[in-house]
């Protein structure tokens, strides 16, 4: 958690973000004001809707007997971490209001399941590009009805990239304490004095990188791609060609609209850090005003999760149904036939594969559900 607006007197990054060499002590006071209103607000938001959405993923894919795909197994470890994450917002809006009070264990506990957290997402929401890639170019063993031994190895993976998450995370472990200044105490990351700027600014363009430009270029190729063998596609209706295409877009779109902004701040700040670029209070102060927006922006995406890979054009929406269904059997309602509407599940192929038909009787095709 990026908390570098609280305090004027101790360096959380750079020293240009609290001080002015021409008026020294730069005055933050209004920042904080921003924050302790704005950052409540915002995190609430986020806190009901996305315990809504993710905890209905958690239960209906918990209810399925088997996950039949590796992006179904990633869709709900998505679930598990964006949950994880939302937990931590009801302590950092608190820290937003009266400072943090829960001590330094808590503070370093809190910073890491924030950034593990977050960074686990990221790098699950690449992982779901790349088996899509898979579904449509590979016609891989991940298809539905895949045995336990592939189930497995799709096991290991999300056990993969929670480890490289952890990672991700530690130095937030590591730097986070307590730091008490104008009668408050918050809770954020204090480098050694011996750790010199370039070391500070690799930490911020190590998160920009693992965080944001991987998992986009990821997302990119792969999304890419997958939009070109869709588009090329023989014997698929065109309505329901382009209504997976419009779902690829979406999620590129969604992921860039709320991870581009903080990340660009994260980078100018990083610049900051070596080039020393913020010299003047005011601009300092709108630069902090931009991390706590931006952040809380790319926080929103936890919502939007569910929506994309979940309800959005997948076979989660008949689930849900059955579940509801299921639910008000139970209750001893009689609820009209909800009308189901199908996963844009496509059996493709390309070109390519149809000339290469005649004369065998083998047809390769790839099947691909979104």
């Amino acid at each position: 958690m990026d908390d570098s607006y609280y305090d004027d007197e101790y360096v959380a990054l750079n020293d240009s973000y609290d001080y002015n060499p021409e008026h020294g002590v730069c005055d933050k006071e209004a920042v904080r004001s921003f924050g302790s209103v704005f950052l409540p607000v915002i995190y609430a938001l986020t806190l009901v809707v996305g315990l809504a959405g993710n905890a209905l993923v958690v239960a209906v894919y918990a209810s399925k007997l088997r996950l039949r795909t590796l992006t179904d197994m990633c869709i709900l470890n998505l679930a598990v971490s964006d949950l994880l994450l939302l937990l931590t917002l009801p302590f950092w809006a608190a820290d937003a209001v009266h400072g943090w009070t829960l001590g330094v264990a808590a503070c370093k506990l809190n910073s890491f399941l924030y950034s593990a957290n977050f960074s686990c997402g990221m790098l699950l929401l690449a992982c779901v590009s790349v088996d899509r890639y898979r579904a449509v170019g590979h016609n891989p063993a991940g298809r539905p009805g895949a045995g336990p031994r592939v189930r497995r190895r799709w096991a290991l993976v999300c056990v993969l990239l929670w480890a490289s998450a952890a990672v991700l995370g530690l130095p937030e472990l590591f730097l986070c304490t307590v730091k008490r200044s104008h009668h408050r105490a918050a809770c954020t990351a204090v480098y050694p004095s011996g750790m010199g700027r370039s070391a500070k600014a690799a930490l911020e363009l190590v998160e920009v990188t693992l965080r944001f430009l991987l998992p986009f270029l990821v997302m990119a190729v792969c999304y890419g791609s997958v939009w070109r063998v869709l588009s090329r596609a023989a014997g698929v209706r065109r309505e329901r060609k382009w209504r997976a295409l419009r779902v690829l877009l979406a999620v590129v779109a969604v992921f860039l609209l709320t991870q581009l902004p903080y990340n660009l701040v994260k980078l100018v700040r990083a610049m900051d850090i070596i080039y020393l670029l913020v010299t003047d209070c005011e601009v300092s102060k709108r630069l902090d005003r931009a991390l706590q927006v931006t952040e809380s922006l790319a926080l929103v995406h936890a919502c939007i999760n569910p929506l994309l890979y979940a309800f959005v054009g997948s076979s989660f929406r008949g689930h849900v149904l059955k579940a509801a269904k299921r639910l008000g059997q139970r209750l001893g309602r009689h609820p009209r036939q909800a009308r189901e509407e199908p996963a844009v599940e496509m059996t493709l192929k390309t070109p390519t594969q149809t000339q290469s038909q005649s004369g065998s009787e083998e047809q390769a095709t790839s099947t691909f559900t979104i």
